[in-house]
């Protein structure tokens, strides 16, 4: 057994708290990756149950809830985590992941009763001995379903992740365990409640779980600030939990014709009423162009999301002044932002239907056309679609699709995505509103509470009186990219020689005339969330060359 680590000193940043932390006393071994919020809580139970403590940081208490309470111990930590524990004495490995998979978990086998594991795909892909096969399944949730490949699959045969909220143990004998240790509920509580009290209730969770993530740190903890609804709430929350001459940051990039390239207009404001620490930082878009291949080689899985690269040169930047952030993801997803919910809500038939003529990329029969006939098979992402929204305990349709989208699909994208780009340069993002306890009291609210107004209701009216109401009544906004939006240019140049490379013409990945179909008239091929077909090829060819091809070869 080797166990290696890299690590990121944010709570204890003595020497006693390095990893890979060996408690001889326990037989334990651990490797840790992310920060549990109630570790302080934790360590006092645990010291009352007799064990003593050699540091003052969270990674400790992981191998003593361990100890005590085997792998139940997870059901214990309030935080953000993946680790990874190998018990000395009966020579089993133990790794986790926290409930909303913020942070992520690799594993491949590779010949005999080699298993090996990291935090991303590059590290396993250094061993050279990983099958780079594509997998069939993965590949029609990458083309169908927006990116979303589910766990345990990943677009690599050779590669698996570990689902969220989930459990793997591990023999000499490579005999494995898997157990899914939380299933959140989106039923109404037993005790109604009537607006007020919803607010009340979501406000003073809100308030707990920014607290946490500014309280839990032994260095400075800043905003990412873009100027919308979610993050700038995030400053006044955490004003409201008594922070003081707090950082925050913003990018923006060129203005386009069509476009405002920066939110500036409204950062600058939510920055006056609270006097923060400003930092704003003006990305012009050659950078952009120059800096993208750099994004794709830390993306863990081919990520289609523009703002990828935003995040990217944004965290560079930030990771100069600070080593945390609390960033505004999953708030959409929470508290029913988007605006397919409502389409998908007024639609008719079944969950499967209603929910896959407003998200799907490409239907089955288009997704046929695009890829190889060796790639055909049955509609995968039809199929777990179903499975998802078929789950128990869930009393609306909308309760069934918010309730898939915090577990299963923004996993995948936009929090994976802003996990790679800031953890690529050593930027720890904590994301509060996705709180475990702040997601379940969340799920368990009417979605009528949420959708009302343009969605996310229940935060506009927390907002009201917190932040300018030029901030609230703008319209939803999404991280303005526009040298990537506008399938033109030097990105449509970008995307045709990559499509068009020897590389990928010998992948044999993609139907030429599907291709050429795309090529011939790029925007006029545009998905039902509003991205570039054509772009979605081009990503995934060019995140095999990069991570895949240049490291086999």
């Amino acid at each position: 057994m080797v166990l290696g680590q890299r690590r990121l000193a944010v709570i204890d940043l003595s020497d006693r708290s390095n990893q890979p932390m060996v408690d001889r006393e326990l037989g334990l071994a651990l490797v840790f990756n992310g920060a549990i919020y109630n570790y302080r809580e934790l360590r006092r139970d645990l010291q009352d149950k007799g064990y003593r403590f050699f540091s003052e940081g969270d990674t400790e208490v992981i191998l003593k809830a361990y100890a005590e309470w085997g792998e139940r111990c997870v059901e214990q930590l309030v935080g953000m985590f993946a680790f990874a524990i190998w018990d000395i004495r009966r020579h089993t490995l133990f790794m986790a992941r926290d409930r909303l998979g913020i942070k992520p978990l690799y594993y491949s086998r590779c010949g005999g009763n080699c298993f090996r594991f990291a935090s991303n795909t590059q590290a396993l892909l250094e061993a050279c001995d990983v099958n780079t096969e594509i997998d069939p399944v993965a590949l029609h949730h990458q083309l169908t379903l927006h990116a979303v490949i589910p766990a345990p699959r990943t677009i690599l045969k050779g590669i698996r992740k570990l689902p969220p909220a989930s459990t793997l143990t591990i023999d000499l004998r490579g005999q494995e365990q898997t157990r899914c240790y939380w299933h959140p509920r989106a039923t109404r509580p037993a005790q109604p409640r009537d607006e007020r009290e919803w607010l009340e209730t979501i406000h003073d969770g809100l308030v707990r779980a920014v607290k946490r993530r500014l309280d839990i740190a032994d260095v400075p903890v800043g905003v990412l600030l873009s100027g919308g609804l979610d993050s700038s709430l995030l400053v006044a929350l955490a004003a409201e939990a008594g922070a003081q001459d707090l950082l925050t940051f913003s990018v923006g990039f060129e203005d386009q014709p069509e476009e405002k390239g920066s939110e500036f207009e409204y950062s600058d404001q939510v920055v006056a009423r609270y006097g923060t620490r400003h930092h704003r930082h003006l990305i012009p878009n050659d950078e952009v162009m120059r800096r993208l291949p750099e994004a794709i080689t830390c993306m863990a899985e081919p990520m289609v999301g523009q703002d990828a690269v935003a995040f990217f040169l944004l965290a560079e930047r930030v990771s100069q002044v600070v080593k945390v952030v609390q960033s505004g993801q999953g708030a959409d997803e929470v508290f029913g932002g988007y605006f397919w919910y409502p389409l998908m809500d007024a639609e008719t038939g079944s969950d499967l239907d209603r929910f896959r003529r407003h998200y799907f990329d490409r239907d089955h029969e288009e997704y046929l056309e695009t890829v190889a006939p060796p790639y055909h098979g049955p509609d995968y992402t039809a199929a777990a679609v179903a499975e998802q929204l078929s789950l128990r305990d869930a009393d609306e349709f909308l309760d069934r699709v918010l309730r898939f989208d915090v577990t299963t699909l923004i996993v995948d994208d936009p929090v994976k995505r802003v996990d790679n780009m800031t953890m690529a340069w050593g930027l720890e993002a904590r994301v509060p509103f996705l709180d475990h306890e702040l997601v379940e009291l969340a799920l368990s609210m009417p979605p009528h509470l949420k959708l009302r107004d343009g969605g996310k209701t229940v935060l506009k009216k927390i907002a009201r009186g917190r932040l300018p109401d030029a901030v609230i009544d703008r319209p939803k906004g999404y991280f303005p990219m526009p040298a990537l939006k506008y399938v033109r240019g030097e990105f449509l140049q970008f995307m045709a020689d990559t499509v068009n490379s020897q590389a990928c013409r010998e992948r044999g990945l993609f139907q030429r005339t599907y291709v050429d179909r795309l090529l011939a008239d790029p925007e006029a091929y545009f998905t039902r969330l509003q991205g570039s077909k054509l772009w979605h090829l081009a990503l995934l060819e060019l995140w095999l060359q990069l991570n895949v091809d240049a490291l086999q070869h």
